[in-house]
């Protein structure tokens, strides 16, 4: 009797007969730097089904700490939980087999100290099978990220507009408008990746500072409102999708599936109240 899964071709990791792809890696990412390799694609994921369709294209999906608005109305990231990183996370490393997985530190999980950090950080690893975690902050934040990757956590760090500072930025607007700003970030930068972060996101800067920041480290840099110069982009998948109105300057909508998923509710409902659906060839009858 054949062993093979009848489960859809999609699905490989459940087929016995089919050996799953192997996962791009931390050093096979880091080598990605400079205007000669091959850009790095990264998205954000939430659940298994929606990992699934992004993870033949993408190099990186980041379980977001944006999934507190985009999954559970929240006003900002800053509500988020470890339990809620924890859940999203294993969903989409099942549902995924060919991006290396990262997934957002919440905010109050690694701030306190370095060693609260790697409790938070070894236990979202454990927890979902992710490869590497990705935080907030510049240069206040390099002895945390030296000290999770001495004990073996890869690091992804996130420096200029930080989301979960949003209470202290005032706001979601673009940051290095002053000299002293500019500078900072360029600093935050450079002590984020000479802390061990083998990439770092660049969020909501004005261009120049993006493309001094990947300039000046050796580490891939990743895009979000910042410069094509940068060594890969990210944006929230429900953004580029279209599944939201309204969204950053910097998000380029490659599809409206709002609009599509309003017009099939909308023929859906219309069957149903004409009684049109279901008809015959949805429905069970007696066997004859």
């Amino acid at each position: 009797m054949s062993t093979t899964s009848s489960i859809e071709r999609g699905a490989r990791r459940a087929d016995p007969a089919s050996p799953p792809p192997k996962r791009l890696t931390v050093p096979a990412l880091r080598a990605r730097k400079g205007a000669d390799a091959e850009p790095l694609v990264m998205i954000t994921a939430y659940t298994a089904r929606m990992a699934q369709l992004l993870d033949p294209h993408c190099d990186v999906l980041l379980v977001g700490d944006s999934l507190a608005q985009v999954i559970y109305g929240l006003p900002s990231t800053v509500p988020v939980t470890l339990e809620m990183m924890a859940a999203h996370g294993a969903a989409v490393v099942r549902g995924s087999a060919h991006a290396l997985v990262a997934i957002d530190m919440p905010f109050g999980s690694y701030e306190a100290s370095p060693a609260q950090a790697f409790e938070s950080a070894a236990r979202l690893l454990k927890e979902t099978g992710a490869a590497a975690v990705k935080l907030e902050g510049g240069e206040a934040m390099a002895p945390t990220v030296r000290f999770l990757t001495e004990r073996g956590i890869p690091v992804i760090g996130h420096i200029g507009l930080t989301p979960q500072a949003v209470n202290l930025l005032g706001g979601y607007g673009a940051r290095g408008r002053s000299e002293a700003e500019a500078a900072k970030i360029v600093a935050d930068g450079v002590a984020i990746a000479d802390a061990g972060a083998f990439m770092v996101v660049i969020e909501g800067v004005l261009e120049p500072i993006a493309i001094a920041v990947t300039d000046r480290i050796a580490c891939p840099t990743i895009g979000i409102g910042a410069s094509a110069q940068c060594d890969g982009q990210v944006l929230v998948g429900e953004d580029m999708l279209g599944l939201f109105d309204r969204t950053a300057r910097f998000v380029k909508r490659y599809e409206d599936l709002a609009g599509r998923i309003s017009a099939a509710v909308e023929a859906y409902a219309g069957e149903v109240r004409s009684r049109a659906f279901p008809n015959a060839e949805h429905l069970y009858q007696p066997r004859v």
